[in-house]
C-alpha cells in the first residue's frame, strides 16, 4: 500500500511520446474556398435573379422615397389645415363677440331702431316697443304693407310708405300722450350694394315742448313791447314835425337819434313776431300777380340813401326784356329782399360797390335774384350756420354791433314758402353773393 501522501507526490517514470511540431504558416493561413463548378445555364439564371433582385430593391427604394415625401407633404398639409381651422375658430369667436356687442348696443339704445330687409321687418328693438306698446314678436317678420294696418304701428309704417322710405329728421306725432318722434331712414350697405334700411326713431317730445314755451314767451314779450314802442314813435314824430312847439337844433339832433333807436327796437320786435309766426305755422301767404322789377326798385330805393351815406355805390341790373308778372306775397317777399340788400349795405365798407341783379330762367319758368357785395365776407367755418336763428359771425359783430341775426332766417323761410331756393357764395375779406330763385307760377 502506498500512503496517500505518497500518491500525491508520485512521479511517473514512463516517458511520453513527443508532441508534433506546429507549422506556424499553417496556423496563419485561412482555408481556401473551393469553387464549385456549375453549368453555364444555371450561372446565367443566377445572374438574372440577381439583376431582378437589384431592380426590385431599386424600385422599392424609389417607392420608399416617394412615400416618405408624400408623408411629409401630408403632415405639412395637416399642420396648415389645423392652423387655418384655429384661425377660423378665432375669427368665429370674434364675430360672435362683435355680434353680441352690437345686439347689446341696439337693445340699450335710447332711440328706437327698426331694420327692414327685402321689405320685411327683421329687428324691432326694445325702445321701439316702448314707443308703440307693441311687442317685437308681433312686428318682426311682417311686411310694410301688412303693418300699415296694424293698430299700434300702422301710423308709422303708413308714413314711411307715403315718403317712400326717403326721409330725414321728419317729425311724427304718435299715440295719445303727445309723443313726437323724429324719424330718419338710412341705407344699410354691404359689398357695395344696399341690403336694407334702418329706421331711427328719436323722441323729441321734451325739446318740442321747451321750444313751444320759448316761442310763446317771445310772442307775448314782443306783443307787449310793440304797443309802447309805437306810442313813443308817434310822440317823437310829432315833436320832430313841430306839432308840439318849436325845438332847437340840438334838441332835434337828440330826438332824431332817439327816434332811430326806437325804429330799431320796432324792427327787432317785428322780426321776433315774424319768427314766432313762422315756427307756429301762422306766417300766412296771399299770392298775387306782381311786377317784380318795380317791387325791387321800390324796396331798394330807401336803402340807396343809406348806402350813399356810407359812401357805397348801389346798382340794380335789370334784364333788357320785360319780365313776366310773378305770383308772390308782396309783403313777405319785400321782407326777404330788404333783409338781403340791407345786410349787404351793413357789411360793406366805404368806397365799395353792391350790385343787385334780376333775371328770368325761361326754360324752368323761374325768377332769379342776386345781390353781390364787396364786404367783409363770411368765414368758411361759420358758413353752415348762416341761415340759423340769431346767428351772427364774429367779424359781422365787430363790423356792425347792432343786429338780431334773424334776417337771413326769415328770408330763407319766405323763399322756401314760395317753393323757391336760396343759397350763397362767400369768401372772408372778399365779399358775398346771395341768390334766390322762385317759380313764377304758384304750385
Amino acid at each position: 500500500m502506498i500512503a496517500d501522501n505518497q500518491k500525491n507526490n508520485l512521479v511517473l517514470a514512463v516517458p511520453l511520446p513527443p508532441l508534433p511540431q506546429k507549422n506556424k504558416s499553417a496556423d496563419l493561413a485561412w482555408p481556401q474556398k473551393q469553387e464549385i463548378q456549375k453549368p453555364n445555364g444555371q450561372r446565367q439564371e443566377n445572374e438574372l435573379d440577381n439583376l431582378e433582385l437589384c431592380r426590385d430593391r431599386g424600385v422599392r427604394g424609389r417607392d420608399l422615397k416617394e412615400l416618405s415625401q408624400k408623408t411629409k407633404e401630408l403632415t405639412d398639409s395637416k399642420k396648415a389645415l389645423l392652423n387655418i381651422l384655429e384661425d377660423v375658430e378665432v375669427e368665429r369667436r370674434m364675430a360672435e363677440e362683435e355680434r353680441d356687442r352690437t345686439v347689446a348696443i341696439i337693445k340699450n339704445l335710447a332711440d328706437g331702431i327698426i331694420i327692414l330687409e327685402k321689405g320685411m321687418v327683421t329687428l324691432f328693438n326694445p325702445k321701439a316697443e316702448t314707443f308703440f306698446f307693441a311687442p317685437a314678436s308681433e312686428i318682426i317678420g311682417q311686411e310694410i304693407g301688412e303693418l300699415t294696418k296694424h293698430a299700434k304701428v300702422g301710423r308709422l309704417f303708413l308714413f314711411l310708405q307715403e315718403k317712400n322710405l326717403n326721409l330725414s329728421r321728419e317729425e311724427l306725432p304718435v299715440g295719445k300722450d303727445d309723443l313726437i318722434l323724429e324719424v330718419s331712414v338710412v341705407s344699410i350697405r354691404g359689398l357695395g350694394e344696399e341690403t336694407g334700411k334702418m329706421i331711427i326713431l328719436h323722441d323729441v317730445t321734451r325739446e318740442k315742448a321747451v321750444e313751444q314755451m320759448k316761442t310763446e314767451f317771445v310772442s307775448i314779450a314782443a306783443h307787449q313791447l310793440r304797443t309802447p314802442l309805437s306810442a313813443i314813435k308817434w310822440i317823437m314824430n310829432m315833436m320832430l314835425e313841430g306839432d308840439m312847439g318849436n325845438i332847437s337844433e340840438n334838441q332835434r339832433d337828440f330826438l332824431q337819434k332817439t327816434y332811430q333807436s326806437n325804429e330799431r327796437m320796432i324792427s327787432l320786435v317785428n322780426d321776433l313776431l315774424n319768427v314766432t309766426r313762422i315756427e307756429e305755422g301762422r306766417f300766412l301767404y296771399e299770392l298775387t300777380s306782381k311786377n317784380i322789377v318795380a317791387l325791387v326798385e321800390k324796396i331798394v330805393a330807401p336803402l340807396k340813401e343809406k348806402a350813399v351815406q356810407k359812401g357805397i355805390q348801389l346798382i340794380i341790373n335789370k334784364p333788357d326784356l320785360d319780365l313776366p308778372p310773378i305770383y308772390i306775397d308782396e309783403e313777405k317777399m319785400s321782407i326777404a329782399i330788404q333783409n338781403l340788400v340791407d345786410n349787404a349795405v351793413n357789411y360793406t365798407l366805404e368806397g365799395k360797390k353792391i350790385t343787385v341783379t334780376l333775371g328770368y330762367d325761361i326754360e324752368n319758368d323761374l325768377f332769379l335774384f342776386k345781390v353781390q357785395d364787396e364786404g367783409i365776407g363770411i368765414p368758411a367755418d361759420q358758413q353752415k350756420r348762416v341761415f340759423a336763428r340769431f346767428f351772427r359771425s364774429p367779424n359781422a359783430v365787430r363790423t356792425e354791433t347792432e343786429g338780431t341775426g334773424l334776417g337771413l332766417f326769415i328770408a330763407k323761410n319766405i323763399i322756401e314758402a314760395h317753393h323757391g331756393r336760396i343759397w350763397f357764395e362767400s369768401e372772408e375779406g372778399q365779399g358775398s353773393a346771395f341768390y334766390f330763385s322762385v317759380p313764377r307760377q304758384p304750385h
